[in-house]
């Protein structure tokens, strides 16, 4: 149950992240979340989100790492691996 917890915390700063790279405060992200759902979300903005995930977390992504997320949940999975925060 500690990693559900963790993981919906982890949505939760992904959330604030996102809202902040594509100035969208009414932004909806679930695990489901892909770059076709948000309207903002180009190869441009990819990179600052990349980039600002990477700065928040204290972390860095492999090329083929990045190239591999699929969805945000793929993400929270990559970031959640990269903390050590799974079990």
């Amino acid at each position: 149950m500690g990693a559900v917890l963790e993981h919906s915390e982890l949505l939760a700063r992904v959330r604030e992240i996102m809202i902040d790279v594509f100035d969208d405060e009414d932004l909806t992200i679930t695990p489901a979340t892909t770059a076709d759902d948000v309207d903002e979300w180009d190869s441009l903005s990819h990179i600052r989100l990349i980039v600002a995930m990477e700065r928040a977390f204290g972390i860095k992504f492999a090329n083929a790492e990045i190239e591999s997320l699929e969805n945000v949940g793929d993400l929270i999975d990559a970031i959640a691996k990269k903390t050590g925060r799974t079990q």
